[in-house]
């Protein structure tokens, strides 16, 4: 497989995957209530928190169902920076800099959610959850950026 196609498999991937991590905020109460209805899939130690949120999310959306809007935010703003990635799919070495700049996006989630997680009373468990989007994340980028100066330095030699 040439080194261009699978750089843009991999943004590909890295694409759908922000906006299916996205999309799963709009109907967040829903999905909760069908988890919460399945208990085998629930950790035990996971199980009081997860109610308590639920609990959380349907009075707050029966009561204020506005402040829902931020998980619509949330969603959009996933998709948005998902968008950012159709740069280096068109052109990955000129557009590096958006790979360089989600690596950099990645990291960042950790100290957030080290910082705001306790603030906002989130458990050590999905505090370490919201780190893995960001450890995760950055490994398909790497790969990524690896490739494109490899396909800039082949471009070079010709």
């Amino acid at each position: 497989m040439r080194l261009h196609t699978k750089i843009r498999l991999l943004i590909l991937f890295f694409m759908v995957a922000l906006v299916l991590s996205g999309v799963t905020a709009f109907p967040v109460e829903t999905e909760l209530k069908w988890l919460l209805s399945h208990p085998s899939l629930v950790p035990s130690f996971a199980e009081n928190w997860l109610q308590d949120v639920y609990a959380a999310l349907q009075e707050t959306n029966a009561k204020y169902p506005m402040l829902a809007y931020g998980y619509d935010w949330l969603a959009f703003a996933h998709i948005v920076i998902a968008m950012m990635f159709i740069g280096p799919l068109r052109d990955p070495i000129k557009n590096i800099w958006v790979i360089e700049w989600g690596m950099l996006s990645c990291i960042a989630v950790i100290p957030l959610a080290f910082i705001a997680g306790p603030i906002r009373q989130i458990p050590m468990f999905h505090i370490l959850i919201d780190c893995s989007f960001g450890i995760i994340g950055i490994f398909p980028l790497w790969i990524c950026r690896k490739w494109i100066k490899q396909l800039e330095a082949d471009r070079m030699r010709f």
